[in-house]
């Protein structure tokens, strides 16, 4: 582990500080879903079956010092001239220069930029990639991600036991978290002074037509399927999918919802065309910060869904120990807590409260980037998909989102 010192200096205070008031989010290129959107989405779930799975890349990186990171936008700290603080200093101390691209506008769409090359085994142009749970089960169903050689990643002894064996990567072979976070419901807290308590309150009558709900499958049916008893970490199976998407239809239909969106509901929101909505934490925190604290956030009564972008290393990349250097920098606890105050989501490491506490009190006891073993248990992580399951799932809901 690095024995760097707390980043406590004013300069870095003051970009900290900046960054809270940050406009933008991680899903700030997620708009609304169009149907050629749809489309794309829908061709994306093929898995490929019957396949052989491609070879990984022979590793380069004793003799290329670079490296390609496609993520998602404002997903790292930035500042005012378009430079990354954590990136930089990583480059400085390692001599590895980064090419970070801001690539991944939805996991879908990016799939499907990507997947015949990644099906030949080929480069696609990143060497690490951070992209959702289940998307990333998908890559590693198919093969299309390296192995991780944790002995070049001694800082994963960093990560929160919690998240030490998911369902799709049990010991993490293949996947590290990036950022996580919730989703949940808010609402206007100057129009709907009462609040809310769970997704059922969305359909109380004084909302009919300014509700909304994210295009994020996992994460409006998972809300929906939590309200009615389910447990979406455990055995479910089309029976409870389907009183869930009976749900979704009923209120669309009706016109109790308005909206489908990706984050562009936060426009929504701000013109208070909707007065509630599923959505995601983090995004409360910023538009709270940007336009005044009129929006609450909550974790329903019946729970919220848990999700997290995670680094891949794709299978094509010839840089692998590289990006295996800088997944384990990012997990070093003060750094990790840099970012966390920059894009405000949850740190994946363990020791970031820590170290945030050392730079800003209030950001350290923040919930919804820090959140406590009690607000972690009101949280639930929607279990993988076989292929079979994504495809028709994801069209049951595309079919209304369509429609809406």
């Amino acid at each position: 582990m690095s024995s760097r010192p707390l980043p406590q200096d004013p300069i870095i205070r003051a970009l900290i500080a900046q960054a809270r008031q940050s406009q933008l989010t991680r899903r700030g290129l997620l708009a609304g879903a169009g149907a050629g959107a749809s489309a794309l989405a829908l061709a994306a779930c093929a898995t490929g079956g019957g396949q052989a799975k491609p070879t990984a890349a022979a590793d380069e990186s004793a003799d290329d010092k670079t490296l390609n990171w496609a993520n998602w936008a404002a997903y790292i700290d930035e500042d005012d001239a378009g430079n990354y603080p954590t990136l930089d200093r990583f480059q400085e101390e390692t001599g590895i220069a980064v090419n970070y691209e801001v690539a991944v506008d939805d996991n879908n769409t990016y799939y499907g930029k990507v997947k015949d090359q990644l099906a030949l085994g080929q480069d696609i142009g990143a060497d690490t990639v951070c992209l959702t749970d289940w998307m990333v089960s998908r890559w590693i169903r198919l093969g299309y991600t390296q192995a991780l050689d944790h002995a070049n990643i001694p800082n994963i002894a960093n990560l929160a036991p919690a998240l030490e064996n998911p369902d799709f990567d049990p010991g993490r072979e293949h996947s590290l978290p990036w950022q996580g976070g919730f989703a949940g419901i808010c609402w206007n807290v100057e129009k709907v002074p009462g609040g809310l308590a769970s997704v059922e309150d969305l359909w109380n009558p004084e909302l009919k037509g300014r509700v909304g709900v994210l295009s994020e499958m996992r994460d409006t049916m998972g809300l929906l399927m939590l309200q009615n008893g389910v447990d979406i970490a455990g055995e479910w199976g089309d029976a409870e999918y389907d009183a869930a998407i009976e749900i979704l239809d009923e209120q669309v239909a009706n016109g109790q919802i308005r909206n489908i969106k990706g984050n562009s509901y936060l426009e929504d929101l701000k013109s208070e065309d909707t007065l509630a909505a599923i959505c995601w934490s983090g995004d409360i925190t910023v538009i709270n910060a940007e336009a005044g604290d009129k929006w609450q956030f909550a974790i329903p009564e019946a729970g919220g869904t848990l999700w997290n972008d995670n680094f891949l290393i794709p299978i094509g990349s010839p840089r692998k120990t590289n990006a295996e250097t800088l997944i384990n920098y990012y997990y070093e606890p003060e750094v990790a807590a840099e970012v966390a105050a920059w894009v405000n989501y949850i740190t994946p490491v363990v020791g970031a409260q820590e170290a945030a506490m050392a730079i800003d009190p209030a950001l350290a006891e923040n919930q919804l980037i820090f959140p406590n073993e009690e607000t972690l248990s009101t949280a639930h992580i929607f279990r993988a998909l076989s292929g079979a399951e994504e495809q028709k799932y994801q069209a049951q809901f595309q079919q209304i989102l369509l429609g809406s």
